[in-house]
């Protein structure tokens, strides 16, 4: 059942030391402000779950919050590598990091069989790739009806998982419009659930074509975060920044200036500076 609460509060009660967590959101809606609120209570030893890691598990990365990550793609997007991901896996800095890298297809599916309860993913995959020598979690099973041969996953089982969309209802209806990744089932398939949202309302408006409605009693807790998703974008609210994923690279790449800039920009500051970030860049893209 959903509770509508701060996001301090949710993070706190939902995210402890060494859980499995997946911040989702696929270029669309990507949840920056609880990624920041996760820093600032200083988790460590996650598992972090996530369909192309992104900016948010970059700076996760280095400020020493993640002990594994399970991925598909990890880079900054048309730019370059993740600066502070390729330290951890280089040089040990802060420290090292585990990686168990999969297809974008392996993860839909991991999600997938998360969420339906079942204990693995089994799909037409990894044909021909390097990935399965490296990785020792996927397998090959023979169907037992067809005796194709085919690829098998472990399910994502994430203890929370943690998503931003445009609207809430204050019964805790979430609803996601636009581009759709894996927010859905990374929440059907999760222990625990935090849900930033645009805004709260009265009641939801007519879903479109392309909408997801998580009824109430799918969802742990709800934050109204307006701006939650910036740099990436929340579609009806404000557009993507690419000028600060450019930024980024050069603020990663040097471990002085990402701490400034993570000292500055999120540690000593809260949830409310994402509403002024979003609202001065739209400001800028009209």
């Amino acid at each position: 059942m959903a509770r509508i609460t701060k996001l301090s509060e949710a993070i706190a009660g939902a995210v402890q030391d060494g859980d499995t967590i997946a911040l989702e959101g696929f270029t669309h809606l990507i949840p920056h402000a609880a990624c920041h609120e996760i820093i600032r209570q200083g988790r460590k030893n996650l598992t972090l779950i996530r369909m192309t890691p992104d900016l948010v598990y970059d700076q996760m990365i280095g400020m020493g919050c993640a002990a594994k990550l399970v991925f598909s793609w990890g880079g900054n997007p048309g730019v370059g590598s993740l600066h502070r991901f390729r330290d951890a896996i280089e040089n040990g800095w802060p420290h090292r990091l585990e990686i168990e890298e999969h297809s974008h297809a392996a993860m839909a599916n991991a999600y997938e069989a998360g969420a339906a309860g079942l204990p693995c993913a089994i799909f037409r995959g990894y044909i021909g790739g390097d990935l399965p020598k490296v990785n020792a979690k996927i397998k090959r099973v023979t169907c037992p009806f067809t005796g194709e041969e085919l690829a098998a996953i472990p399910a994502h089982r994430p203890d929370v998982a943690i998503i931003h969309a445009q609207r809430a209802d204050r019964a805790g209806n979430v609803m996601i419009e636009g581009v759709l990744g894996v927010q859905k089932e990374a929440v059907l398939a999760s222990k625990r659930s935090v849900v930033t949202v645009e805004e709260i309302v009265d009641e939801l408006p007519e879903r479109s074509l392309n909408a997801v409605v998580l009824p109430h009693w799918t969802v742990g807790n709800v934050v109204a975060v307006p701006g939650g998703a910036f740099p990436s974008y929340a579609q009806g609210y404000y557009p993507r920044s690419n000028s600060f994923y450019k930024q980024w690279d050069e603020i990663a790449k040097d471990r002085d200036s990402f701490h400034a800039w993570m000292k500055t920009n999120v540690l000593d500051k809260g949830p409310e500076a994402f509403a002024q970030y979003a609202r001065k860049h739209k400001a800028a893209a009209e």
